[in-house]
């Protein structure tokens, strides 16, 4: 027995039914690229914001040691007026002892 001969619309057939399926892969392919390179253009954008962020942050916002720092100094400078008011009063105390005390006022 003979095999059956395949004719040209056959052929044809096949060849459609795998073109047609080349067509629906690649159409397919070009919408997963685009999903892609839109997530993609998402993901930049949001690395962007990140970065400007920690810009921001850096910026403006003190890390504990600086802010120690910062603080240190301000009580320093709160030590020399305490220091400065102290030394103030003593020679008020002084000046005050050297003079005397005043007289009592008279009654009227």
């Amino acid at each position: 027995m003979r095999g059956a001969a395949v004719t040209g619309p056959e052929i044809m057939a096949v060849v459609g039914f795998f073109l047609t399926l080349a067509y629906a892969m690649w159409f397919a392919w070009g919408r997963v690229e685009g999903k892609v390179k839109i997530a993609e253009d998402k993901a930049d954008k949001a690395l962007g914001k990140i970065a400007d962020h920690k810009l921001h942050v850096a910026e403006t916002y003190v890390s504990k040691q600086g802010h120690r720092e910062a603080t240190d100094q301000v009580m320093e400078a709160i030590g020399a007026v305490k220091t400065a008011v102290e030394g103030t009063n003593l020679r008020i105390d002084r000046m005050w002892e050297s003079h005397g005390k005043p007289a009592p006022r008279a009654r009227q």
